[in-house]
């Protein structure tokens, strides 16, 4: 089977490792660095997984900024390019999928297209009949950023959306591809699907966001934030996964997901999805509140990537935190190893750690790591578990 994969973000990479393991897989970007990497061993995303695939030297894959080439004599090109929320448009910007697909069918009259990039309910209907061509799928991913191609090893489902002979090929195709043997299968309208995806992630923001207002309750109170969230988690309906309280949800995905959802939903009663937006926000304030009343003279933030294991910074809560704190009168000083520039945000950034944690009378940190230990007494967190 020859594939062509669209896009090397953490998606794209991800379905390119899991699919070369069996197959031919011609990976497609427009950033030359993100090729050359990708063609010399390298991942272009932080993941350790993929890293340790890509060394093994054992993948059918290569990187090319040539999207004819690739596309020409593909059976299938997998869609994973960015559909960034535009505030302006109360929408995902989708344009990048347009242009691959109008790609594809310039030079390739019977490749299926599979769209992995998240998009609003009712676009895949929408491309068919704009290109008029019926081999437009979609089927949505369900990825941690950092542990992406973990999770295409090891899904939790596998979504297609279309039920037909042509989505059950699809279908058999990934799960063939992957290392669980019943991992279950749910074949959809393609609509049905894309409200899948998105309802999925405004579910963990909502969750996200439960946890972190009884969190801030419980700063507000003196309460032991442990106890109460161990108290709930301990409920089977609840469980113990995903309940470390953070600064808020952030990253790619569930601010993105959230909104286009609400503007789905914009003629339609609803409440849950606004709420969890503005529960959000609110809980950004509050750590803000929380870590000015501390007096900081000079205020370390230790890192501005989302979650451990990620190089992404994209809607990090910490960029709203340092906004929110930036302009009370307090001096911030950044220590991000994996960001590039003299300074971040406007804000002195200190390459050497045991520099930035001695300078700094206050350190504030989304998680803590092994590296912060020594200075757990200045450290603001509220990180209880350890974990993302």
């Amino acid at each position: 089977m020859k594939i062509a994969i669209a896009g090397l973000g953490y998606v794209g990479l991800s379905n390119a490792i899991l699919l070369a393991r069996q197959h031919d897989v011609i990976a497609v970007d427009i950033s030359a660095g993100r090729v050359d990497a990708l063609n010399a061993g390298q991942p272009p995303i932080e993941d350790g997984l993929c890293r340790e695939y890509l060394s093994s030297g054992r993948l059918r894959l290569r990187a090319t900024t040539d999207s004819a080439t690739a596309y020409r004599d593909a059976d299938y090109v997998f869609i994973a390019t960015p559909t960034n929320y535009d505030p302006q448009t109360n929408a995902f910007n989708t344009s990048s999928i347009e242009t691959v697909i109008a790609q594809v069918l310039a030079v390739n009259d019977r490749a299926v297209m599979v769209i992995k990039s998240t998009v609003p309910v009712g676009y895949t209907r929408r491309m068919r009949a704009q290109f008029d061509c019926e081999r437009i799928l979609f089927s949505p991913e369900f990825l941690r950023e950092g542990r992406a191609l973990e999770d295409n090893l090891y899904p939790s489902r596998i979504v297609v959306g279309e039920v037909s002979a042509r989505g059950a090929a699809l279908a058999g195709l990934l799960r063939s591809a992957v290392l669980i043997e019943d991992v279950p299968v749910l074949m959809t309208d393609p609509t049905e699907a894309e409200a899948i995806k998105l309802f999925a992630n405004a579910y963990l923001a909502s969750r996200v966001a439960i946890i972190n207002e009884a969190d801030t309750l419980s700063m507000d109170l003196g309460l032991d934030a442990g106890e109460v969230i161990d108290g709930l988690s301990l409920n089977p309906r609840i469980g113990q996964t995903y309940n470390n309280p953070s600064f808020g949800y952030g990253g790619y995905c569930l601010p993105k997901d959230c909104r286009q959802l609400r503007t789905n939903f914009k003629d339609v009663p609803q409440a849950l999805i606004s709420a969890t937006l503005a529960s959000n926000d609110a809980r950004k304030s509050a750590i803000a509140g929380a870590i000015a009343r501390r007096a900081p003279q000079r205020l370390g933030i230790y890192r501005m990537v989302m979650k451990q294991g990620s190089d992404n910074f994209r809607e990090s809560a910490m960029e709203d935190i340092i906004h929110l704190l930036e302009d009370r009168g307090i001096e911030l000083v950044v220590y991000e190893p994996a960001w590039q520039g003299a300074d971040c945000m406007g804000h002195r950034l200190e390459h050497d750690f045991n520099a930035f944690a001695e300078g700094c009378d206050l350190i504030v940190a989304n998680r803590m790591a092994a590296e912060l230990q020594a200075h757990s007494a200045k450290v603001f967190t509220r990180d209880i578990y350890g974990s993302d």
